[in-house]
């Protein structure tokens, strides 16, 4: 026993030796290269395995998250993805109502693969501080979107004057927002620009456009409705449901107003393995509403903690 105990510390002894006589003969030009490449391996894996770091690009989430927020998100919760855009791995829980999800932009054009990989460790490896993806317009490309996921699979929902009612499933009577979370037992901020009364301006604006598109004169003034909006909102916070409506009740032989009203009023069908995610500031998020539902697939993490502004470290909710 005691010739194998000498046999083994003389093994190690030597071992030891030799590492410090190779690191001794080893280029430092390699040494750094070594260094260097295994910190971009360490990177890549925490980032697309286990946390990924994001910036807040827009005040679509406010007052949850603000612009330039900068946050980690879970990425094995829902399951990560192999290699970016390529292949997901099933997580085992899906995403519920009232999580704050980040997901492919539907209307991001990837740049490939390799892009995306180098892309990603510089904005991990920084801190979001270096973000080579732009768009053609030089601006950050919104490549991920961060959304509050509103509705599940089952569910119905649709706007009334910008507001979000629900009907769930097996249920009968839609259920507006408040009462839908206080039902839920779920507490999320939803932030309002738009004041009721502007939707009465809708109205008009919409009814003097549905006139002066079936060819007769509009019998009333429309100055104080645009001065009320005054440019303000751009033409996608129009109400769906109050501008269809009135086009309708003008021109009910348009059966494409009729559809888009019928369609407003039915609301969206939230199908299997598909969520609907929308920012917290309603009037200033293109959301689900514009793209539609994301299906789960899509979905590569949930918000987990803000890092930045050190005032405001903490979690997410």
């Amino acid at each position: 026993m005691q010739i194998q105990t000498e046999r083994f510390l003389t093994w190690r002894k030597r071992r030891k030796l030799l590492n410090k006589e190779k690191q001794r003969r080893k280029n430092p030009i390699m040494d750094w290269i070594e260094v260097i490449l295994s910190a971009v391996v360490i990177v890549f894996l925490i980032n697309q395995y286990f946390f990924q770091a994001y910036m807040i690009p827009s005040g679509s989430m406010e007052e949850t998250l603000k612009i330039k927020d900068r946050i980690f998100v879970n990425k094995l919760i829902y399951g990560p993805e192999l290699l970016p855009g390529i292949v997901k791995i099933p997580g085992f829980p899906k995403p519920e109502r009232g999580e704050i999800i980040i997901f492919e932009n539907p209307h991001y054009i990837s740049k490939g693969t390799l892009f995306d990989i180098v892309h990603r460790f510089l904005y991990m490896l920084t801190f979001t501080l270096v973000d080579i993806d732009r768009d053609p317009s030089g601006a950050p490309a919104h490549h991920f979107l961060i959304k509050r996921a509103v509705a599940v699979p089952g569910d119905r929902i649709r706007t009334d004057r910008g507001n979000m009612e629900f009907l769930p499933a097996g249920e009968t009577e839609w259920i507006p927002e408040a009462a839908m979370q206080e039902r839920l037992g779920l507490e999320y901020p939803v932030r309002r620009l738009l004041e009721p009364a502007i939707y009465q301006d809708f109205e008009i604006l919409a009814a003097a456009e549905a006139l002066e598109d079936a060819g007769l004169e509009v019998p009333f003034s429309t100055a104080a409705s645009r001065q009320a909006i005054g440019g303000r909102y751009p033409d996608e916070y129009f109400d769906t449901e109050v501008w269809n409506r009135v086009r309708y009740q003008i021109s009910p032989h348009v059966n494409r107003f009729g559809r888009e009203w019928l369609r407003s009023r039915l609301g969206w069908y939230i199908g299997r393995d598909h969520v609907f995610p929308m920012g917290d500031n309603r009037d200033n998020s293109r959301d689900a509403r514009y793209f539609h539902a994301v299906r789960m697939e899509k979905v590569l993490g949930r918000a987990s903690f803000r890092f930045w502004p050190i005032t405001r470290f903490g979690g997410i909710r």
